[in-house]
Order: C-alpha cells, then structure tokens, then sequence
C-alpha cells in the first residue's frame, strides 16, 4: 500500500522518442480546443465500456476472478509458496484470455515468516492479547521476553522519557491522524524504541477503524541500531494499556514471537499486453500487486487492484479494441516489502523511460471510486479532466492530486505522468493488513464501476494521437 507522496510541477515537455509531444517549450501544437474534441470523439467507445463492464456480460467478472484465486490460493506472502502458486496461476489464467505477451520476469524477493507468536499480559492482570509480528522483524529467544511496559503517543515523548525505557517493552499508543502520517511509528517503532534500549517494541495498529483486530506490515531497521523484535497490537489494548498507566499501575507484558528472516527467494512480475497498432514501443502500464500479507485473503490490499488491471485489457479486448499505444499490464512481486519487484522492473526498463506515457497503480481498494488521483503537470491534468468527463454516466469525473503508489513512484520521480485509483479509504484502512481482507470485504458491483474507470482512461491514453505532456 502506498504512503509516500510526492509533488511535480513543472514548464517543459521532454522531448519525447517517437509519436508527437503535444507541447514543446510551452509551445502547443495543437489548440486545447482541438485536444478536447479529439477526446470528446471517444464518448461512444467510453460508453460501450461502461454498458460491458457494469452492466454486460462482464459484471462481476472481476470479482469471481478474483475470488477463485484467492479462494484457492489464500494468502501471498513475498517468498512463500502462495505467491509462487498465484503467479503461476495468473500467468497462465492470462495466456487463455488471449493476450498478448505474456511473460514473467524473475526477481528476488525477501522471505520472512512470522512463526508462533503471543503476547501475555501478566500484570496488573492476565490476559492474552491479540497481535501481528511486523515484516522482517527478528523472534524473541524460545523464552520470550519479559519486561515492564512503558506507553508513549509519540517518539518525542519516547525520547524525552529516554531513561525510563531502557530495559522495557515500549508500547506506541499514537493517535490515528491518516495512514501516510501514522504509519511512521510502525516503520520506525523498533529503531526508535532500540536507540533508547528497549527489549521490544509494540504498536499500536495503524487502523481507522478495529473490533479488536491487529494489522502487519514492513517495519524497516537501521545500521547501527540493535535489531529488537517488533509487533503491532489492537487499537484496543494500546487504549486500555494507556489508560492502566494513567491510572498508576504497572504493566508487565511476555512477549513470544518465533518470527526469522530466510535467504532471499525466486519471484517474478507477471506481464501481459494489447500490442499498440501505431506506436508499439510507447506503454501505458496498468498495474497492481499480486502479493500480500500472511493475513486474511489479501483479497482488498491488493487483489481487487490488481484483478481490475486484468478487467482493464479484458474488457477493451472483448470490445475488439486495439489502441496505439501498447497497454501493458504488469502485476507486482513483493510491494509490501517496499516495491521490490517494482524497483526491478523500473532497473530493467529505465532506458525506454520516454516511452511511457502514463503508469497506473490501483492499490487503495477497489470499493465505489470518487475519481483518480493524479501527478503530472498542468497540461497533462488538464487533458486527465477531460478523459475524466468521458465517465459522466458512472459519475466518476473527478481528478484529485496524489497520484503515487509504491510500485509506480520509480516513474513518476523521472517526470512519467501517474494515476491510481481513489475511494474509500476509511473503510480501506480498517481492513488493511489484517485478517478481514478476504472476499467479504469486497463488492462486485463497485469493482465492476472501478474496472470501467480504469478501462476507460487507460484506452483513451493509449489511444490519443500524442503522448502525455510531462513536466
């Protein structure tokens, strides 16, 4: 799941490969009146891919996909056999839908797997309590570790209570703001907690919403800094955990966890394409990540996105389109270890950077859509709004800002204009990284509508005469 941004503004086109830039120099080649009646002329196309995925043969088409794999496969952690079992069933679920190019490309992957884990509170009570080990996190010894807990809301409180930490279990019980600014305190609770001489750390799960439920997710450590093991707990017990020391009582905590980190494992990204009819070598890459955590389905975060990828090619292929451009769909190996099959790819296919003219990443749920979210200059946006307009009869025409995600942001740094997809991100984040994200949490009738937003603007992108303009 995304949650680093980035802002593009910028004056000039780059000159690009092959096909016509649209603006050089802030010099256009065409009127933007002429732009918008070339876009206009695609209401007819847009509409036939609205009629086909939402209300045609092609409903619910993503959804049952989707569910089948995951029903079948379950979880995809990054080196587990899971994901090696997704990929392969995907690949070839791609070749017997007719598309072009289809083909993996291997990467090396992280393999971590959490083994038992548990955690007991002792004092001032018993009880057990739920929690979810963070990716790439060290286990404890066999014994566990047991230790006074010390609470704090935030890492300046942890460093100006510097000296009561040593020797203890730190327990973050930060206040949920958004993903993007909360997060920090599950990627960097350990390092922080270490550098004071904690024994462990336990956060308190980055959730907008929880009935009770951990939720993973990487945590990264630091050169320098003792590895110390690191969990997240439920919102619940962070709350109650705080409330218990305001009230002067002491909390002691045994903590097990028979988490280990593996040599790295053989993975691949999957790709499949439509060929472009006029500028093959230009791409507008659809895109989402097949992997996932150990919990739940990994059916939201990121199975819809990625399986209305797929829908994307499938439903402008049904429709016999072939757009200029080549639409190529790539479904990402371990983006929740930090984009490491998107890095690869990015290293493998940098020296045809000028030939992108948008890259799309849906990876933050598939539920009703408000509209896109995008990065790119003025006069790509301006152009975006109008391909916008295209999607009045599903009433999805908004563009927002913010167009990055994980497995895009390598492009979108260089200049490439970026695209993901936005909805309801209070009812994503209280399924995200937990065991709920399975097919209950998804909806096939608002995957259909988030499919034919993602057909639409990726075939008339690729279809436009001119690329993209970018910063």
């Amino acid at each position: 799941m995304k949650f680093l941004l980035f802002t593009f503004v910028g004056a000039h086109l780059l000159a690009l490969n092959s096909g016509k830039a649209i603006w050089r120099n802030d010099t256009s080649q065409r009127t933007f009146q002429e732009i918008k009646e070339e876009i206009a002329r695609y209401g007819d196309v847009a509409k036939a891919i609205i009629d086909l995925a939402v209300y045609g043969k092609a409903q619910n088409r993503s959804y049952e996909r989707l569910a089948l794999l995951v029903d079948t496969v379950g979880s995809r952690l990054s080196g587990s056999k899971g994901l090696e079992k997704a990929i392969q069933i995907m690949c070839q679920n791609l070749k017997e839908d007719g598309l072009e190019n289809v083909h993996l490309e291997p990467v090396k992957i992280p393999h971590w797997e959490r083994g038992e884990e548990s955690a007991v509170m002792l004092e001032p009570r018993m009880q057990k309590m739920a929690i979810l080990g963070l990716g790439s996190s060290i286990g404890t010894p066999p014994e566990g570790i047991t230790a006074e807990v010390l609470v704090v809301t935030s890492f300046d409180e942890l460093r100006r209570r510097a000296r009561e930490a040593r020797g203890k279990i730190v327990v973050y019980n930060q206040p949920y703001t958004n993903y993007s600014n909360t997060v920090k305190y599950r990627v960097q609770g350990a390092v922080e907690a270490a550098k004071v001489g904690a024994l462990a750390s336990l956060i308190r799960s980055v959730a907008s919403f929880s009935i009770y439920s951990p939720h993973t997710g990487i945590q990264e450590y630091q050169d320098g800094v003792p590895q110390i093991p690191t969990a997240c707990i439920t919102v619940e017990d962070a709350e109650m955990m705080s409330r218990m020391v305001s009230h002067g009582s002491k909390i002691v905590i045994q903590l097990k966890m028979g988490a280990k980190n593996y040599p790295d494992a053989d993975s691949f990204n999957t790709v499949a394409e439509i060929t472009g009819s006029k500028y093959p070598e230009q791409v507008v890459l659809v895109s989402g990540h097949l992997d996932s955590w150990d919990v739940g389905q990994g059916a939201m975060d990121d199975g819809g996105g990625a399986f209305i990828s797929w829908e994307a090619l499938s439903l402008i292929q049904d429709l016999g389109l072939r757009p200029k451009r080549t639409l190529r769909l790539v479904l990402w190996t371990a983006e929740e270890q930090g984009g490491v099959g998107a890095f690869h790819y990015y290293q493998s296919h940098k020296a045809n950077i000028s030939n992108y003219s948008l890259v799309m990443e849906s990876d933050a749920g598939t539920f009703l859509p408000s509209g896109l979210q995008f990065t790119g200059s003025d006069k790509a946006r301006a152009i975006m709004k109008e391909v916008m307009s295209l999607l009045q009869p599903i009433n999805v025409t908004q563009v927002f800002s913010a167009g990055e995600g994980t497995d895009i942001n390598f492009w979108i740094q260089e200049g490439v204009p970026g695209a993901s997809l936005l909805d309801d991100l209070y009812k994503y984040f209280s399924f995200h990284h937990s065991r709920g994200d399975t097919m209950t949490a998804m909806d096939p009738k608002q995957m259909n509508v988030a499919a034919a937003v993602w057909a639409v603007v990726s075939y008339v992108v690729a279809d436009m005469e001119e690329m993209l303009p970018r910063s």
